[in-house]
This record gives C-alpha cells, structure tokens and sequence, in this order.
C-alpha cells in the first residue's frame, strides 16, 4: 500500500513515553518516508472523533527531538471508548443513534488518513482493536498500529509496556522525600500508595528501586540515621493475599523498636474489600466510562492507613501519592532505548501495511512484534514467584504471600 497520510493519537492515562513516543515517531518518518503528511488528533479518540488535530509542520519534524525531553503529552489525552456510545452522547462526541465507530472511521476517511497510531493502554489498544476491527470489516482498508503505553506494565501479553520503568524509578524518587518525614513525630506511619489498579508490578519495582538508593548511602544510626528507619517495612499489591491482624502484629514490633512504619501500597490492593465495604452502606461506587472503579474516589492508602494506625499505635499518620509524580515524568534511559525501538519498529509495519501492537511478546519468544489487536487484553498479573520480588520481601523481613484470586 501507499502511505500518504499518517495520524497519531495518545489516549488514557499518562505514562513517562507518550511525548518521546511522538517524537520517535515523527523522526522515524522523517527519516524513512519524508513525504508522508502527519497529523497528530488532539486528546486521543476525543480528537479522531471531534476531527480536532494538530499538523506535523517541517519546524516540528526539525525539532521532533525534543519531545524527548519531556513527559506528559504535547496532544492531549482523554477515556473515550467508542463502543461505549451512550457516554459519548453525553458527552457531546456524537449524537443520539450515531455509531462512534463509524463516525471515527468516516472522520479518518475524511481526513485522508491511510495510517493510524494509537500510543495507550490496554483501554487504548482494545478500543483500538474494536477500530480496527471496524475499518476491516467495511472495507476501509486503513492500518492501525498502537504503541503499549502504561505505568502498571500489564498489557498481556507484551513483556514490558512504554514508560513503567521511568515510573518505578520515579516514584522511588519520591519516596525518598516522603520517606524523610519519618521522625517529624514519634510512631509515624506512613503509607505510600502507587499506581497499579490490578497489578502490583509498579509497586514492587518502586520498592526495589527506592531500596537500592538505600544501599548506596552512608548511615549514622548511633545519632538517629539508620537505614531502618528510612526502609520499607511491608509492599501490597492486588496479587497477594495478606492477614491483616498478623500483618499488624509484625508491623508493631517494627514500630515498637524503630519507631515508625513505612507501607509501600499498590492502590488496588484490597480494592474488592473496600468497595464491597462501600456498597453494603448503600454508597454509591464512581466508575469511569470503561467501568473502572474511580480510584481517586475511593482512596485505598488512607483505608489501609486507618486499618493500620490504631492496631500500631501511631500517633502520626501520612498518606501520599506518587501516581501523578512519576507518571507525567520525562522517559529515563532505559525507557528512551525501549521507545525508540518501537517506534522504529512501529513506522516499519505501518509503510508495508501491517497492523498490530507493538511489543515483545511473552507468548512468541519475547519477539519484538507487531501482536493481533484480538490478542491483547488487560489486567496481566504481577508474577509473585518473580525471584527479584521474593528478594524483596525476604530484605524487608515480610512473609511470602498467597494468591488472591483472580479479578
């Protein structure tokens, strides 16, 4: 096929790789394919659909590069799931009896786009499929190619999604600074909630990141500097089932001879609980468009910190978030290497015609691929027979946990 026309879009929530993975993007087209016009739509599918976008001028392609320099996203995001037509309409992005999947593919067609690239999560990616899915089966003859994007990295069955490493190392950034507040009073608790709705991956590499700036410091523990006092003391994620009463009595003993705890906790750890808690007092439960829980609402880090406080005797208790931190950060090294890798690979399977997400995939090999849109899906789960998370949990003196059952 010939490309004339290329369209980016990034969707969801935001990852430390949405700006550069534009950027690479752009320069791979440059470089490959000089003449292919790019459009980038604004605020993901709320963009596509509105017809909203931004032209890739010779000035931007000149100074793609510095995109990379950057985290957010310089073309907006937005949670538009086009098959859910009903939010939509009240929003305003289509109207009553319209289908979202043909307004978007008419507006692509209007458009002139022979080539669309979708930067998301697995929300992105399967609404993308349902697109794509669309464009096929009436003939549209458009090639979709999306990029994983998501700080949780749980998009089966793609080894490391865009983003979460910068997320861990960020968070454990972070950490360092919350964690400081340590001894701003005697029996401080302190919980640090992470990203990770279903997955406990962020959590556990935030916890291992953070704990290995611990062991590149000098410590003065004669005059109050000990590094067990500035360590982790327990790590929560979705995965793992945990006796809270037992989890208590070990964290009072930590209280007890250190004189504070620090809770590294995934925000969808005990996630079932707490709403099943809300619902039976008759509370109303938030959801996003995709039907997610609204997390933010919900507030796991102070439940557990009040589960907590009165079992350990805090006298102090601190709540604080990373999420927004270190998901809006600039891409580090490691995640630079990773986008540009894609996104090379990305441009190539869009100029011979073929569709798919891009990523390594744990089910060919760890093969840099471009994967069936019907292959993806969300919510892969954190392996916690990972030997790196085992080291962790033993470092930080916490019983291996069971499973919990699968959401």
């Amino acid at each position: 096929m010939t490309v004339r026309k290329v369209a980016l879009l990034t969707a969801g929530g935001f990852a430390p790789c949405l700006s550069s993975a534009v950027g690479g993007l752009i320069e791979r087209y440059t470089e490959l394919a000089p003449e292919v016009e790019i459009i980038a739509y604004q605020y993901g599918y709320q963009g596509l659909l509105s017809g909203r976008y931004l032209t890739v001028t010779p000035e931007v392609r000149e100074k793609a590069a510095l995109l990379h320099r950057f985290g957010g996203s310089p073309i907006g995001n937005s949670r538009v799931k086009l098959t859910n037509a009903k939010d939509l309409v009240k929003r305003g992005l289509v109207q009553e009896g319209q289908d979202p999947l043909q307004v978007a593919a008419e507006r692509l067609t209007a458009d002139g786009v022979d080539v669309l690239h979708t930067i998301g999560g697995d929300d992105t990616n399967t609404t993308a499929a349902d697109l794509a899915a669309h464009l096929a089966e009436n003939d549209y003859g458009l090639t979709v190619v999306g990029l994983p994007k998501t700080i949780d990295n749980d998009v089966i069955p793609i080894k490391q999604s865009l983003g979460a490493w910068t997320a861990a190392e960020q968070g454990a950034e972070f950490a360092r600074n919350v964690v400081g507040e340590h001894n701003s009073g005697s029996r401080m608790l302190i919980v640090h909630e992470v990203m990770g709705r279903h997955c406990g991956w962020l959590t556990a590499a935030t916890a291992q990141a953070y704990r290995r700036w611990l062991d590149t410091q000098e410590w003065l523990p004669e005059f109050g500097l000990s590094r067990e006092a500035w360590d982790v003391h327990a790590v929560y994620v979705p995965e793992a089932v945990f006796d809270l009463d037992r989890e208590a009595a070990r964290l009072t003993e930590v209280m007890d001879r250190v004189g504070n705890v620090t809770i590294f906790l995934s925000e969808g750890a005990g996630l079932d609980t707490i709403v099943a808690q809300l619902e039976a007092s008759g509370a109303e439960v938030p959801r996003d468009p995709f039907g997610h829980v609204k997390i933010d609402r919900i507030n796991p880090g102070q439940w557990f910190a009040e589960q907590f406080a009165e079992r350990l005797g805090a006298e102090k208790v601190m709540v604080q978030k990373s999420g927004y931190y270190s998901r809006s950060a600039a891409a580090n090294t490691d995640d630079l290497r990773l986008i540009k890798s894609m996104t090379d690979y990305a441009v190539d399977c869009a100029l011979r015609g073929e569709s798919g997400v891009i990523g390594h995939d744990e089910e060919n090999g760890d093969r840099l691929t471009a994967i069936a849109f019907d292959r993806i899906k969300g919510g892969k789960a954190f392996d916690l027979s990972s030997p790196w998370y085992g080291e962790l949990l033993d470092g930080i003196g916490q019983p291996a946990t069971s499973a919990a059952a699968a959401h």
